[in-house]
């Protein structure tokens, strides 16, 4: 077990022996079980494995654990539509003990983490079959139905699913930082004419049709089991343009695959270059606020903005 990174201003602490005891008190079912802090935590919540068969999830900042009871439900609601596994909160813990917000207890979906793609190396089979299969989980999000509660409510409605248009100020934010970094070897200048062109497709100023979208298809959030997409780790659904899911495509797939994921889902010549102008904006924001602190992340990013800048030349 490593120490763990602090990654936010306001992130709250939280070490083994906090979790073991909340674990304990509320749920003495668990008691006892060995509990070990994964090197995979991400930037929202800290993960601890519980045993063999459960993960304990804990937010990192205030007022995110309110979102778990909203994940909880939706994942409930989606799972039966989905080809793949979705987290199943087992227990919803309350704030105890100094820690101020909700937290669960999920159930352990076994499989691994795809790898990113580099430029230049080949497209594997199994790349190709990932990205049949995560098209179809995508249709799948789309296909669900949107109750007028779904429409109505403001916690479903995030960034990623508004226009490319109400980016463009933190956009030229993320590039003033990363031109501040001399670490970063990425053309930026480039990256500004990719961002620009965005700029004057189709549909960048105003969203589309209100869809279901999942918003962070990419491979941190992924397990495929013997080649095959298995399950979708993080499942926090949103409604709104529905374009940023394909932004994973210049993370996971080399131009062959990609072609595979944009022709099963269908899409048109400005969505996918507005896609692409997605993918960019979640790079470089990796870079600006992640850099020093999450360098597996940072690595899968960098590669998402290569890619990103060599599919456009």
């Amino acid at each position: 077990m490593t120490d763990a990174v602090t990654l936010h201003e306001n992130e709250i602490a939280i070490d083994p022996e906090l979790v073991r005891s909340l674990v304990d008190s509320q749920f003495p079912e668990y008691a006892g079980r060995r509990l070990r802090r994964l090197d995979l935590t991400g930037s929202t919540n800290a993960l601890f494995r519980l045993g063999e068969d459960h993960l304990v999830r804990l937010p990192l900042q205030p007022g995110n654990g309110a979102a778990l009871e909203l994940e909880r439900h939706w994942a409930d609601v989606f799972r039966p539509r989905l080809p793949v596994e979705v987290p199943r909160t087992v227990a919803l813990g309350r704030p105890d003990l100094g820690y101020p917000e909700p937290w669960s207890i999920l159930a352990w979906l076994p499989g691994r983490r795809p790898e990113a793609y580099r430029p230049g190396d080949p497209t594997t089979p199994e790349q190709s079959r990932l990205a049949a299969d995560l098209a179809d989980v995508i249709l799948a999000i789309r296909s669900a139905p949107l109750p007028d509660d779904a429409l109505r409510d403001p916690r479903l409605r995030g960034y990623r699913g508004r226009s490319l248009a109400e980016q463009d100020t933190t956009v030229r934010r993320y590039l003033a930082d990363c031109r501040a970094n001399p670490d970063i070897d990425l053309d930026l200048d480039h990256a500004l004419a990719v961002w620009e062109e965005a700029l004057q497709l189709p549909g960048a100023d105003r969203p589309g049709p209100d869809q279901w979208y999942h918003g962070d298809l990419v491979a941190e959030n992924l397990l495929i089991t013997d080649g095959r997409l298995t399950a979708v780790i993080d499942f926090a659904v949103s409604v709104g343009d529905p374009t940023i899911d394909l932004h994973g495509a210049w993370e996971l797939f080399g131009p062959p695959a990609r072609e595979i994921f944009r022709d099963r889902l269908g899409v048109d010549d400005a969505g996918w270059s507005r896609g692409r102008a997605w993918a960019l904006v979640i790079a470089l924001g990796t870079f600006s606020y992640y850099w020093h602190t999450l360098p597996a992340r940072r690595s899968d990013r960098l590669a998402m903005a290569r890619n990103v800048l060599a599919d456009a030349r």
